[in-house]
C-alpha cells in the first residue's frame, strides 16, 4: 500500500531559510508591513491634528467675534493691515502655504516624494496652520477645511518618512480626503471627495488600505470631538410636488452663482488683464485693498466675518436673515480668496450657499424653510467645487437630512451643469496648475502666480 502522503522533490518544506525569506517579505521589517504601519499611524495622526486645528480655529473665531463686538470700528484698520501682514509673511517665508491647500495636494500627486520637501513639507503646513489662524483673527472669510487637507497630506508624508517607505500618489490623495473626513466629521464624504475631486476622474488606483485610512482619520476625529452633527440634526424633507419646482430653480441659481465665483477667482489667479497684473506687481497693497472690502462688509453688516457657520446654521433652523447676506458673504469670500493669504473656502461657501437658500426661501414661502436653504447650499457648493456627490454627502451628513437625498442629488447635478456653463475649468484643478512648478521648498515669493 503506497504512503498516503509521499514527500516529492517538488514539495515545499518549511526550512529555516524559507522562514527567514517570509519574514523579510511580510514580517515587521518588510516594506509592505512598514507601509501599512505608516498609513494607519498617519491616519490616526491626521484625525488628531484635524481636531486640534479645528479647536484652535474655533477659539480664534470666538476671539475675533468678541473683539469686533467690543470695538466695532477698529477692524476697518486692523483687518486690512492684517491681510497685508499675512500676505507679506506668506510670500516671504512659506509661499507654498497660500490659499486653500487642496490645489497643493492635487499638484503633489505628480511627484509625492519631492512634494514632501515643498508643497506638503512640515515647514509649509506649520506656516499654513499658523497663518490660517491669523486670518481668522483678522476676520477673513476663510475656512479650516482646505488647510486641513494640506496638513493631512503633510502628516501622512511624515509618517512615511519615519517608516522609511516611499509615499505614493494614491496615499497623498487618501490623506487629503482623510483631512476632509476629519474636518467635517464625515468619513463617507471623505471617500467620495477622494474619488470625485482629488483623484481627477478615477485616474489613481485606490487600495483598500488607502481607503481605510480615510475612514480611520474620520473615526479618530469623531472619537475625540464626539459624535456631533456639523450643523445639527435638522432632518429636513421636501414634498415631491415642491421639489419639482424648487430643485431646478435652486440648481440653476446656485450653480450660476458658484460658477461665477470660481471664474472670478481663476481669472484673478491666472488671467492676464490689468487688475491681475497690478495685483501681482503689488501683492501686499492688493491684499490691503481686499482686507478693506472684507472690513467694510463686516463692520456694516456684522454678519460676513469668518466662516459664516453661525449664520448658515441659523438660516437652516428657520431664523430670519436679510436677503443681502448671500451676496455680501460671496463678496467677502471672494475678496479673501483672491488676497493671497492662507485659508480655505469650504465653510464660507456653505455660508454663501445658505444665503442663496435664504433668497430661495423668500421665493418659495410655502415650502419647508430648512429644506430650501439646504438645497441652496448644495447648489452653490457644487457650483464652486464641481463635485456634486461630495456636496450631497457632506450636506446630508452635516445636517442629518438623509430624507432629502433625492432632491439634493438632482439639485447638485443641475448646479454642476449650470456652473460649467459659466466656468468650464474646475476651480481646484485650475489653481493646482499654479503650483505645478519644479519643487523647491524655499521658492522665492516672486515666483508665485496663484493666489488661492
Amino acid at each position: 500500500m503506497p504512503d498516503p502522503s509521499p514527500i516529492t522533490p517538488t514539495a515545499k518544506r518549511w526550512t529555516p531559510s524559507r522562514f527567514r525569506a517570509l519574514l523579510r517579505s511580510r514580517g515587521p521589517t518588510s516594506v509592505r508591513f512598514r507601509r501599512r504601519i505608516a498609513v494607519i499611524a498617519g491616519a490616526v495622526a491626521i484625525g488628531i491634528a484635524a481636531v486640534l486645528f479645528a479647536q484652535a480655529s474655533d477659539a480664534a473665531g470666538e476671539m475675533f467675534g468678541g473683539f469686533a463686538k467690543r470695538y466695532r470700528w477698529v477692524p476697518l484698520l486692523t483687518t486690512p493691515l492684517g491681510f497685508m501682514a499675512l500676505v507679506w509673511i506668506t510670500r516671504r517665508w512659506v509661499p507654498l502655504a497660500r490659499g486653500s491647500g487642496i490645489p497643493q495636494v492635487m499638484a503633489a500627486r505628480s511627484d509625492p516624494v519631492a512634494a514632501t520637501g515643498g508643497l506638503i513639507a512640515v515647514r509649509t503646513v506649520v506656516g499654513k496652520a499658523l497663518l490660517t489662524l491669523g486670518a481668522v483673527l483678522c476676520g477673513a472669510s476663510v475656512g479650516r477645511e482646505g488647510p486641513t487637507v494640506q496638513i493631512a497630506a503633510a502628516v501622512m508624508g511624515l509618517s512615511h518618512r519615519l517608516m522609511r517607505v516611499t509615499l505614493k500618489s494614491s496615499v497623498v490623495i487618501a490623506s487629503g480626503a482623510a483631512g476632509v473626513a476629519a474636518a467635517f466629521n464625515t468619513p463617507l464624504a471623505g471617500v467620495l471627495f477622494a474619488i470625485e475631486e482629488l483623484a481627477a476622474a478615477y485616474e489613481q488606483r485606490m487600495t483598500l488600505m488607502v481607503l481605510s485610512s480615510i475612514v480611520i482619520a474620520g473615526m479618530v476625529a469623531q472619537s475625540l470631538a464626539g459624535d456631533y452633527v456639523y450643523f445639527g440634526a435638522i432632518g429636513a424633507h421636501l414634498p415631491t410636488a415642491g421639489a419639482l419646482i424648487v430643485v431646478p430653480v435652486a440648481g440653476i441659481v446656485g450653480g450660476l452663482a458658484g460658477g461665477g465665483f470660481s471664474r472670478a477667482v481663476l481669472t484673478l489667479a491666472t488671467g492676464r488683464h490689468g487688475i491681475t497684473r497690478w495685483s501681482k506687481a503689488r501683492p501686499v497693497l492688493f491684499a490691503g485693498g481686499c482686507g478693506g472690502v472684507v472690513a467694510v462688509l463686516g463692520v456694516f453688516t456684522g454678519l460676513t466675518w469668518g466662516t459664516g457657520y453661525g449664520a448658515a446654521r441659523a438660516m437652516i433652523v428657520g431664523a430670519d436673515a436679510p436677503l443681502w447676506f448671500g451676496p455680501a458673504k460671496l463678496l467677502a469670500t471672494l475678496a479673501t480668496a483672491v488676497a493671497g493669504l492662507p485659508g480655505g473656502i469650504f465653510a464660507p461657501s456653505l455660508g454663501v450657499g445658505a444665503g442663496v437658500g435664504n433668497l430661495l426661501r423668500a421665493a418659495f414661502p410655502g415650502e419647508p424653510a430648512a429644506a430650501v436653504v439646504i438645497l441652496g447650499m448644495v447648489a452653490y457648493f457644487t457650483g464652486v467645487v464641481r463635485a456634486p456627490l461630495t456636496a450631497v454627502i457632506i450636506l446630508s451628513e452635516t445636517t442629518a437630512s438623509r430624507g432629502l437625498m433625492l432632491p439634493m442629488f438632482a439639485t447638485a447635478f443641475i448646479a454642476d451643469w449650470a456652473s460649467m456653463g459659466v466656468c468650464r475649468e474646475k476651480l481646484y484643478h485650475g489653481l493646482s496648475a499654479t503650483f505645478a512648478t519644479k519643487p523647491s521648498a524655499a521658492a522665492p515669493a516672486t515666483a508665485s502666480t496663484g493666489r488661492v
